[in-house]
C-alpha cells in the first residue's frame, strides 16, 4: 500500500521540527505531492506534519493520471508508455501505476524521474479549510480513499 501526500499549508511560523520533516518528505511548496510507502518511519513523519499536509491511499487510476499528466522526466518531458518500456521492466504506464499503487515497485527507482509532483490548486471549491482536520470538515490529516478525489481535482 502506498500513500499520496499533499502539502496544504505554507511555512510561515512553522516549528523547526515540522519544517525539517516537510523538507525530508520533499514537500517544499504548497500543492506539491509525493508518493511514499506505508512504513512506520513514514507514518511517524506524517503524524508529526499532520497540521500542514493531507494524505491517503492512492488508487491505480489516479496514480496513472499522476504519472501521465504530472510527472517530470528528463528536460521537463512527461512520462509516456515508450519511456516506461525503455527504462523499466513494465510494458506500459498502466502496469507501472498498478505496481506503484500496490507498493510492489517504487517510482523512485525510475532513472530521471522527479519524485515530486507539482499540482494545481484544487478546482471547484478549493480546499475545505486549511486549518481544520478532514474528520471535522477541513482539509488536513488522513483522508483515506478520499485523497483520490482531491488529486483528480488537482491534476
Amino acid at each position: 500500500m502506498t500513500f499520496a501526500v499533499v502539502r496544504v499549508r505554507g511555512t510561515l511560523r512553522v516549528k523547526p521540527k515540522i519544517k525539517e520533516t516537510l523538507k525530508y518528505l520533499r514537500l517544499n511548496k504548497v500543492n506539491h505531492c509525493i508518493i511514499i510507502p506505508e512504513t512506520p518511519e513514514y507514518k511517524g513523519m506524517l503524524k508529526r506534519a499532520k497540521d500542514y499536509i493531507t494524505w491517503g491511499e492512492v488508487e491505480a487510476d489516479t496514480m496513472a493520471s499522476l504519472l501521465k499528466d504530472r510527472s517530470e522526466v528528463e528536460e521537463n518531458q512527461r512520462m509516456t508508455d515508450k519511456y516506461v518500456k525503455k527504462n523499466t521492466d513494465f510494458k506500459d504506464l498502466n502496469e507501472l501505476s498498478i505496481a506503484v499503487s500496490e507498493g510492489t515497485f517504487s517510482h523512485r527507482k525510475i532513472e530521471g524521474l522527479n519524485p515530486v509532483f507539482r499540482l494545481n490548486p484544487p478546482r471547484k471549491g478549493g480546499y475545505e479549510g486549511i486549518k481544520r482536520a478532514f474528520t471535522i470538515g477541513g482539509a488536513l490529516g488522513y483522508r483515506g480513499k478520499e485523497i483520490n478525489k482531491l488529486l483528480q481535482r488537482m491534476i
